[in-house]
């Protein structure tokens, strides 16, 4: 890494206790010494390398201090001081906000650093475009990427930390839930290009409106670099609405309507559950063929969204067909899974009510009996019980054949579903669709595990093709588990 102790010291303004490692070592040799890493888990601290101590929720990091000086550290933030143990000892800084400290560090460290940085956010899709553009870009650049779900205030300099002199390119993934955490992200990140997604409907409890949305996402130019490139939804109403951004470009991508968008995509082919064709225009009036292999026209758009940013960052038509179809699905986010009895489309990773129809849909170009598994989403506010009435609605009117409903939210989708099928309430045998287990509700997630395992074949025809989709804090990588 190209940070030395001492600017460690000066971003955070903490106060260095300095306890020399051996008698020929200064503290003037310790100050512009080198770090090799900056972590919060004390199971990855290499030799020369900083320990943030933090307090969790479960563990306080500060109980790790010890062990992270036996194995090495050169330096140890913390808002504690150590206890003076022989042997159990070495240089710290002491902080008022290891959180903060961590904030300071990683924004001091991006500073430092000449590559560009590709800052992704948006209401539904910033992981599996983040997996585009880091896949197409990966055609030309050595890339880093956003790991799992570190894409808030204590994942994102996790991730800008990880970048190490061999990388030419960053995609980092932005995710927020107030106002104000894209500000902070945006200070730390600094990103050269920005791309917002869409604007939909989550966490409309801080947000409130998807014009709160709006202004909360955008937050994200506040620390863009001067002439970078923002890459908007040309098919979203908000986003279009964004006209100027200081001096920095604004290219718009689409598919079903082109008009305005600098990178779209036309003559799109559905293959189904196994991807897409399409033709791709570029800003300078040029077209390929290009495929992926996930399915769904949210892809499509995605795809087109990668090519916009790699055009911008110079890569070829030949290079962005390549990389496009390469991308393949993150687990619990449309993941095709095939076992000996069903299909299963494994999206359990975060809902919302748009990226839950967006999954209907999907789950619909199966040519399969279709079964949607779908749980609670969180965090929609004072409107939680229509949305989720909205998505057992949605469902019923795509003509989903069999629709499991899980959760306390989830008892207003499993309601509406039925309210909507009344005019056909009977199936030809006389039994109900609550009766027959077509539209079904467990109140929990174990409910549904014991009741798929007692009886699989009353929910689950063989080779049905079923949809597994709700909030992470379901926690139905279970019910994939036990399905696969």
């Amino acid at each position: 890494m190209n940070l030395t102790i001492r600017q460690i010291t000066e971003a955070t303004g903490g106060r260095l206790v300095y306890m020399p490692a051996g008698r020929e070592q200064t503290e003037q040799s310790f100050m512009d010494s080198a770090v090799d890493s900056v972590v919060l888990d004390s199971r990855k601290v290499t030799p020369g390398g900083v320990f943030i101590a933090t307090e969790g929720e479960r563990v306080d990091g500060h109980s790790f201090i010890p062990q992270v000086y036996a194995n090495g550290a050169a330096l140890v933030i913390t808002q504690k001081t150590p206890d003076r143990v022989p042997g159990q000892w070495g240089s710290y800084l002491l902080v008022e906000d290891t959180l903060q400290a961590l904030k300071d560090v990683a924004e001091c460290y991006r500073k430092s650093l000449d590559i560009p940085v590709i800052g992704i956010t948006g209401s539904v899709g910033k992981t599996s475009t983040k997996e585009f553009v880091a896949g197409v870009l990966s055609e030309k650049y050595n890339v880093l990427k956003t790991q799992g779900n570190y894409n808030n205030e204590i994942g994102v300099p996790l991730t800008l930390l990880q970048i190490r002199p061999e990388h030419q390119v960053a995609v980092v993934e932005m995710g927020i839930s107030d106002f104000g955490e894209m500000h902070r992200l945006s200070k730390m990140a600094r990103p050269d290009v920005a791309l917002i997604t869409n604007i939909g409907q989550c966490h409309l409890e801080n947000l409130k409106t998807r014009d709160g949305i709006l202004k909360a996402k955008t937050e994200i130019f506040d620390f863009m670099a001067e002439k970078g490139m923002i890459c908007l939804n040309g098919e979203d109403d908000k986003l279009k609405t964004v006209t100027s951004a200081g001096e920095k470009e604004i290219r718009f991508f689409g598919s079903n309507n082109p008009e305005g968008c600098a990178v779209y995509a036309t003559e799109v082919v559905s293959k189904g559950l196994w991807g897409s064709e399409m033709v791709i225009y570029n800003a300078a009036g040029q077209h390929y063929e290009a495929q992926v292999s996930l399915p769904g026209a949210h892809m499509v758009l995605n795809a087109v969204a990668a090519a916009c940013v790699a055009e911008y960052l110079g890569l070829r038509p030949e290079e962005i067909q390549a990389g496009l179809k390469k991308v393949a699905a993150v687990g619990g986010r449309n993941h095709l899974i095939r076992t000996d009895r069903y299909t299963l489309i494994d999206d359990c990773y975060n809902a919302n009510p748009v990226s839950m129809k967006a999954g209907i849909d999907l789950l619909c170009m199966a040519d399969t009996y279709k079964v949607a598994i779908l749980g609670d989403m969180f965090e929609l506010g004072e409107k939680e019980d229509a949305l989720h009435a909205e998505v057992g609605a949605y469902a019923m009117d795509k003509q989903v054949e069999r629709l499991i409903c899980v959760g306390n939210h989830s008892r207003h989708m499993y309601e509406a579903a039925l309210k909507e099928q009344e005019k056909t309430l009977c199936n030809p045998d006389g039994v109900s669709d609550a009766e027959s287990g077509r539209i079904a509700y467990f109140e929990t997630r174990e409910d549904l595990l014991e009741a798929l395992k007692a009886q699989p074949e009353r929910f689950l025809p063989m080779n049905c093709t079923v949809l597994i989709k709700a909030s992470h804090g379901m926690h139905f990588e279970d019910v994939v588990e036990l399905l696969k």
